[in-house]
């Protein structure tokens, strides 16, 4: 018993240095790392609705508006008053795609499949940033690669 007591205590002091080396330092005023400051501004979203070029093939297309104050919940999904099949002709939004109006076993359905309602997560709003870290991406056109039938 004694020796189940001093492998356990031994386990749980190795556990806490680990856990202890893994926390983040505070960030914050050298002197005081608790002290309050005022928060950075928030990015400004473009809101031009100019859809970009998508990055790579099956990106979900990016949000070319503010979404602020869109109620998006389980009773209610405001992006839909505009991109669903029915509306968008009306309000000239582009219409989600079908694949949003079918089951992961391909079935069609006649409203959007829960699985493809909470819009954001998959569509973000573009933002108006700086890049976090340098991006050294070549498409495939830029190197040189010609399409099919091009020659």
């Amino acid at each position: 018993m004694r020796l189940f007591a001093l492998t356990l205590t031994a386990i749980c002091f190795a556990a806490s240095v680990v856990v202890a080396q893994n926390v983040p330092e505070l960030t914050g005023p050298a002197n005081d790392p608790m002290a309050s400051m005022p928060a950075e501004a928030l990015e400004q979203y473009v809101a031009d609705d100019k859809r970009l070029m998508r990055a790579y093939p099956e990106q979900p297309p990016i949000i070319p508006h503010s979404i602020e104050g869109y109620q998006l919940s389980v009773n209610a999904n405001r992006c839909l008053t505009c991109h669903k099949r029915e509306h968008s002709l009306g309000s000239g939004a582009p219409m989600i795609s079908v694949t949003h109006y079918m089951t992961r076993d391909g079935q069609m359905l006649a409203d959007v499949s829960p699985r493809r309602y909470f819009c954001t997560q998959c569509h973000v709003p573009q933002a108006d940033t700086a890049p976090l870290i340098d991006n050294t991406f070549t498409d495939m056109s830029e190197m040189g690669a010609k399409g099919a039938g091009s020659e």
